[in-house]
């Protein structure tokens, strides 16, 4: 016969609070609360009792201090417009494929060759006769036509240099020629402009020698604050990106645009993912300039008072191997990194300047782990729930 239903019928309330201090009791003498409990991730200690065993073993785990804050810092310095893309003058400008150009031809009279040609208004007609030849756009295969002289190799030369040769063709044909001749559409010298600016554009250049900032206010601005913008730009395979704050403070970093140059302006283009008990689970955008684990911290929302345990701090990172000196040599990834776990105990004090200087980089993990007394109280929570339910069937059966 079952003795256990007639102990709750007429003892309810002791059978109710000694089953309470039973499973309290069970549960606070483990280890780890029951599996069966939902949790946002695992406790530090699982966190770290797994990343010290097999088959884990090759991530690292590494403590945040200011040592470590401080050779990320110097590792996460980023190449400048002015180191890598150079701050050389303005190329010379030459004619391209798809230039309008116009050629303006001169006679002294008596005008053999063009002599039937309008009189240039600016010019005495008793001394000379200009002819201005149609506007013609420069030929896939880089030449234009000039009447008596034929094709000429127009692309890949100066203006000087394309009137020169047609000088020299008309030399025995023409009475003195004197030849002209000026860019009325550049359509091969420009930069592009896209992305977050007020009107996409193509620039033409110009010998005035325009600057990164020169597009930048050619394009209407950008349209979001500057101090959350990126600057991209593409040269010649080369793709290179710095903080348009930045770039404004610096004028090194104002260059001189090259032709063929693209500039592309991102808003917030990394980010990191924050896990656990924070004030919102989610991916989180920031700026090129960076921020630290303390700001990546109190976007997030803070640690949650109730939940969170302050000693298990974690960002998850594949680290380029030459950052850090590993005591363990460390085992790559295909693309040659190392997974890395950086602990941060915020328990400690000296901990939260440290977290001002640690950097955050693109795709970072930020998890902050749950106490053991959160996941206690969401045991007891469920285990009242219930003994709630079998008080109130017993009380019903009375």
């Amino acid at each position: 016969m079952n003795i256990a239903l007639p102990i709750i019928t007429f003892y309810p309330r002791v059978a109710v609070v000694g089953l309470t201090i039973f499973f309290a009791v069970t549960l606070v003498g483990c280890a780890s609360p029951p599996n069966w409990i939902p949790t946002s991730g695992p406790s530090r200690t699982q966190l770290e009792d797994s990343m010290a065993s097999p088959p884990t073993n090759d991530i690292q785990i590494v403590e945040v201090n200011e040592a470590v804050a401080r050779r990320l810092l110097a590792a996460k310095k980023q190449l400048q417009f002015s180191e890598t893309l150079g701050n050389a003058g303005q190329a010379p400008y030459l004619v391209g494929l798809g230039d309008v150009i116009e050629v303006t031809l001169w006679e002294a009279p008596p005008a053999a060759l063009f002599g039937g040609a309008v009189l240039d208004p600016r010019v005495s007609p008793a001394t000379t006769r200009a002819t201005t030849l149609p506007e013609q756009m420069v030929s896939a295969n880089g030449t234009i036509n000039v009447p008596f002289a034929g094709q000429i190799q127009a692309a890949g030369l100066s203006l000087q240099q394309i009137e020169a040769d047609v000088t020299k063709r008309l030399k025995d044909k023409a009475n003195q020629p004197q030849v002209l001749v000026r860019t009325i559409r550049n359509n091969s010298a420009n930069v592009t402009v896209v992305g977050e600016v007020a009107n996409s554009t193509r620039m033409p250049l110009t010998a005035k020698g325009e600057r990164l900032l020169d597009a930048l206010a050619a394009a209407g601005g950008v349209r979001q604050p500057v101090n959350k913008m990126t600057l991209q730009v593409s040269r010649s395979g080369q793709v290179q990106a710095m903080a348009l704050d930045a770039i404004i403070r610096d004028p090194k970093q104002n260059i001189v645009l090259q032709p063929g140059d693209v500039i592309t302006s991102f808003f917030q283009p990394l980010s990191f993912t924050v896990l656990g008990a924070t004030g919102k689970n989610e991916e989180i955008n920031f700026e090129a300039q960076g921020i630290s684990i303390a700001q990546a911290l109190a976007r997030a929302g803070g640690l949650q008072d109730v939940r969170a345990d302050a000693r298990g701090v974690f960002l998850f990172r594949f680290e380029s191997p030459d950052v850090l000196d590993l005591p363990v040599k460390p085992v790559l990834t295909p693309e040659g990194k190392v997974p890395v776990v950086y602990r941060l105990n915020l328990k400690d004090p000296a901990s939260f300047f440290v977290a001002q200087s640690f950097p955050v980089q693109n795709r970072d993990v930020l998890y902050v782990s749950n106490a053991s007394g959160a996941e206690l109280q969401k045991f007891l929570n469920i285990l009242t729930s219930s003994i709630y339910t079998i008080s109130t069937v017993v009380n019903s059966t009375r």
